[in-house]
């Protein structure tokens, strides 16, 4: 919180603010999507047999899934975001 309350004191307005906190919390959020797509490509193959009704690398799942993961990132992430807009210059 010390770092956003010198970027408000030097000038940094409320969309800078948002813009940082929820960025942030959205690449380490891609990060983690990358990981497990990537993760989950190769699990499938020895899952196969489970999977009924689903091709084991089915692209609009995979899609599906990271765009669920994301916008609940983006949701959680505007909590934080707009706490941190309302941090006065200054703040210790």
């Amino acid at each position: 919180m010390h770092e956003i309350g010198v970027r408000v004191a030097l000038g940094a307005r409320p969309s800078d603010i948002l813009r940082l906190v929820t960025g942030r919390s959205l690449a380490s959020t891609l990060a983690g999507i990358a990981v497990g797509v990537g993760g989950a490509a190769v699990l499938t193959s020895g899952l196969q047999k489970l999977l009924f009704g689903v091709k084991p690398l089915d692209p609009a799942t995979f899609a599906g899934v990271a765009a669920v993961l994301l916008g609940a990132a983006l949701v959680a992430s505007l909590i934080p975001a707009r706490r941190a807009i309302r941090v006065p210059p200054g703040w210790r």
